[in-house]
């Protein structure tokens, strides 16, 4: 199955995982002109003040819905840093009271700790923070025995090795007090203290007595403001950050997006846009790259002092430039755990040597180099799965030049269209290979790989699909032993001897004509229905393993798409799972509109690119094939049922607006069978609703695109370029209801917002108490629809059909199911004998 491009970064989730990300905060040798590095060293080494060691009671510590109380213990404060303290270490009795805003947080609540508000003791706390901690301690601070030595000797060990958790964070917090190049330094004090993201910051790891270790973060600069969340070893032996809450409730309803986030970056990554990349890059096979980027900027707001880029954490800063200088900074590796540190990056942050102003352009320059290839047998080397290849800062549309430079025998594929490399060359051998790749229009991310190819081409109409496979790359299939019988000669004895044989392995290099003639027509498919492919061309490039990544106008497909349904079945390949295999190359090209061409807001709208992609692959699906298409569907649904050794299903793990926060040690599977799985079915419930009532009400609709299409036609142009979150999403498909769609007369979708999108509900339909009357010409049916195994709550759009004799089902119309019990009144015409709900599985709900 494929999966979201892990390089993609989402800018909500970087804001949240500025907050739990971790620090080698190793003495740094020579700082005096390093001031940045200085004060970052500073805050990730500091220790406990023997004369700040004191008995603490009846305290307490409130940002929003966090309470933390002190009752009865002691508490030692940090050394300064710039002249303020930053931590403190409590050992004693004390208890965290917080409550999530919602439900759909009360349930993630209770799925990691089994209950919906956190209430837990807790006996020893660190604690980070920015400022005013002190100062809401002192009432309740009483002076310590002579044991404060003792203290600081068994605990400053521990406060020093947790202090490099906070010290990135604290650094942008107090980089508006480094010297700038504008002012003379002067001595910090109270006042000079920043405000710009020293709102408030509090950082609180715990040691509770049932739940362990955990997080707890109030940080008024992230996207959500609220955080508690643990890092975990599941039983697959990987280790996952597991997200309990996450909510900003200090937001006003008309900053909030409809799945409750607010719609506006954090602060500390909307500081700057970059407007276009220029990277010269030498390959050198088989892992090594070594690049100059030079980014063109310009400043979204005033002040910043510091600037935040994800990178590789196997690539190696050699130096940064502003314009045409030498700035400072530093390479901050990411917390084990974090999603930072599955997708391989690190955080660089960069000191500017004055403040920015509103509208400067400016222009940074990395050079940097480092092992970033992952290699397949000797064919075959690519970027994405070592982390992200350049300096960036997230999903936002720029511009791409891309040279490159590598060695003979080799075929570079690159975002962007082919044309002449520029004069400038970077070190290399004389006989090297260069290429230059141009992107037709801003495009989220870049990407490249470098094969030994066979090469295709095919047209989708003014589109140009090119498909790159090579023989011996694909480590992963399995060789499958069958069993033949050998005929004896000609006058031998008549013995049959079988002889157990293993075939060669399906070699992908010989199907890449059909792969790219498959994806030629998912191009034309979805051109005709959403509008014109964005790009001119489209490359697909062999990708070992199972999963595949989409980048604009550039597609790494897995070595299993590549086959055809006999080498497919030879791997023991179901037929659900070879008709999962055909939908990829289709699933792929969607994403170059949904996910490329209109890119999601925050983290929370993230599963319509997933969900969508798959589901307008079903589509194409279904043309052809409507029974393949209804297996695969029935697969995704049953996933969602199947059980784990807990008793629990992937539906537990949470709505599909809780995006990556799915991936947990609870659920390792959880993010797919739900954005993928739930994800379609959401866009199928959605589509089939408003078909069925166009095509009941009017005939003049069914010669019209059905109203499904058209919407997703305007929002592919109004939201070309352009993030969109979910409740825009739902607006564009309100805009195509009929006054019987209407929940309430309102022309709305929030109940399908509230009760499908950010819910996890798959409730079991039924009928009860139904009568069939004929009157005249016509027939009066009523009945009662059951919604079982359902919140009480849950509004459900269900079609009813009537059986008519001599004939096929009718719908009579759509009900809208209003809890465990809704009666209905339709009229249909002569002959109707028998009423069914949803025969034709429109409605994600449990098999009958």
């Amino acid at each position: 199955m494929t999966k979201v491009l892990e390089s993609h970064l989402n800018r909500c989730v970087l804001g949240i995982l500025l907050i739990v990300l971790s620090a080698t905060a190793n003495a740094v040798e020579g700082t005096t002109n390093k001031p940045a590095q200085s004060l970052y060293s500073q805050l990730g080494q500091v220790g406990l003040d023997p004369q700040r060691i004191f008995h603490v009671r009846d305290a307490s510590i409130d940002r929003s819905a966090i309470h933390i109380s002190l009752e009865d213990g002691t508490i030692g404060f940090t050394q300064d840093v710039m002249g303020r303290i930053t931590g403190a270490f409590f050992v004693g009795d004390g208890e965290i009271l917080l409550s999530p805003p919602d439900e759909v947080e009360r349930k993630s609540m209770s799925l990691f700790t089994g209950m919906a508000i956190l209430e837990e003791r807790f006996s020893t706390a660190y604690f980070r923070f920015d400022r005013d901690v002190p100062e809401e301690l002192r009432p309740d601070l009483r002076a310590a025995d002579d044991d404060k030595q003792d203290f600081v000797d068994h605990y400053s060990g521990t406060m020093r090795n947790l202090a490099s958790l906070d010290a990135m964070r604290l650094l942008v917090t107090f980089s508006s007090l480094l010297p700038s190049s504008e002012t003379t330094p002067a001595k910090s004090k109270e006042s000079d203290v920043p405000t710009k993201f020293s709102d408030r910051f509090l950082h609180a790891r715990l040691q509770g007595l049932k739940l362990g270790v955990f997080d707890v973060y109030f940080d008024s600069s992230s996207i959500e403001k609220v955080l508690v969340g643990q890092a975990k070893t599941a039983e697959n032996g990987q280790t996952y950050y597991d997200v309990w809450t996450s909510f900003s409730p200090m937001q006003s309803a008309s900053s909030r997006s409809a799945t409750g986030a607010p719609t506006s970056p954090p602060e500390a990554l909307n500081q700057i846009s970059i407007r276009s990349f220029k990277i010269s890059t030498n390959v050198l096979p088989p892992k090594q790259i070594h690049a100059i980027a030079t980014l063109q900027c310009r400043a979204r707001n005033s002040d910043a002092r510091l600037l935040l880029f994800e990178l590789s954490r196997f690539l190696q800063i050699e130096s940064v430039k502003l314009d045409g200088q030498s700035i400072e900074y530093i390479q901050n590796p990411a917390l084990e755990g974090t999603e930072l540190s599955r997708r391989g990056n690190d955080i660089v942050a960069i000191a500017l040597p004055a403040p920015l102003k509103t509208g400067q352009d400016f222009q940074l320059q990395f050079a940097y180099g480092g092992e970033v290839l992952a290699g397949a047998g000797s064919g075959l080397l690519y970027v994405g799965a070592r982390g992200t290849w350049y300096p960036n800062r997230g999903m936002e549309m720029a511009n791409y030049d891309l040279q490159f430079r590598y060695p003979q025998g080799w075929t570079l594929v690159a975002t962007g269209k082919p044309t002449e490399p520029l004069s400038e060359t970077n070190n290399g051998n004389a006989d090297d290979q260069r290429s230059r790749w141009v992107s037709e229009r801003p495009i989220p991310v870049a990407g490249f790989n470098l094969g030994k190819y066979r090469e295709a081409t095919t047209r989708a109409e003014a589109v140009t699909v090119e498909t790159y496979a090579t023989r011996g790359v694909e480590r992963d299939f399995p060789s499958a032993p069958i069993q033949v019988v050998i005929e004896p000669p000609p006058l031998q004895p008549a013995v049959r001897r079988p002889q157990v044989i293993a075939p060669p392995p399906p070699s992908p290099a010989l199907r890449e004509v059909a792969v790219g003639e498959t994806a030629a027509r998912a191009i034309e498919f979805f051109a005709d229905r959403f509008g014109p492919f964005p790009y001119s061309r489209l490359a697909l490039t062999q990708m070992p393993g199972r999963e595949s990544q989409g980048w604009p106008g550039l597609v790494f497909l897995s070595s299993y798409a590549f086959l055809d349904d006999d080498q497919r079945r030879q791997l023991h390949f179901d037929p659900v799972k070879i008709l999962l295999q055909e939908s990829v190359p289709a699933h792929e090209v969607a994403h170059q509109w949904w996910g490329d061409l209109v890119m999601w807001s925050t983290y929370r709208d993230q599963w319509f690119s997933e969900g969508l992609a798959n589901y307008c692959a079903m589509m194409m699906l279904q043309e052809h094939n409507p029974a393949g298409f209804r297996q695969l569907m029935d697969m995704y649904r049953l996933q969602l049922l199947e059980k784990n050794k807990d008793g629990m299903t992937p539906m537990d793990a949470g709505p599909v607006t809780l995006g990556t926060r799915l991936l947990s040690s609870r659920f390792p599977g959880g993010y797919e069978a739900i954005s993928y799985g739930r994800g379609a079915w959401l866009f199928h419930m959605l589509r089939t609703m408003l078909k069925d009532t166009a095509e009941h009400k009017s005939a003049k609709a069914q010669s019209e695109d059905e109203p499904f299409v058209r919407a997703l036609r305007k929002i592919a142009q109004n939201y070309d370029k352009k993030p969109i979150t979910t409740r825009e999403l739902l607006d564009a498909f309100s805009e195509e209801l009929p006054p019987s769609l209407r929940y309430e007369g309102k022309r709305s979708l929030d109940w399908f917002l509230n009760g499908w999108i950010n819910g996890t509900a798959l409730p079991k339909l039924e009928l009860k108490s139904v009568k069939v009357v004929a009157k005249g010409s016509r027939t009066v049916v009523t009945g009662t629809i059951l919604q079982k195994d359902a919140p009480e709550d849950l509004v459900t759009s269900v079609p009813v059909y009537a059986v008519i004799q001599g004939r096929q089902l009718l719908l009579l119309g759509r009900v809208f199911a209003d809890g465990e019990e809704t009666s209905f009144h339709l009229s249909g015409p002569a002959g109707a004998h028998k009423i069914v709900l949803d025969p034709y599985d429109t409605v994600l709900s449990r098999p009958k």
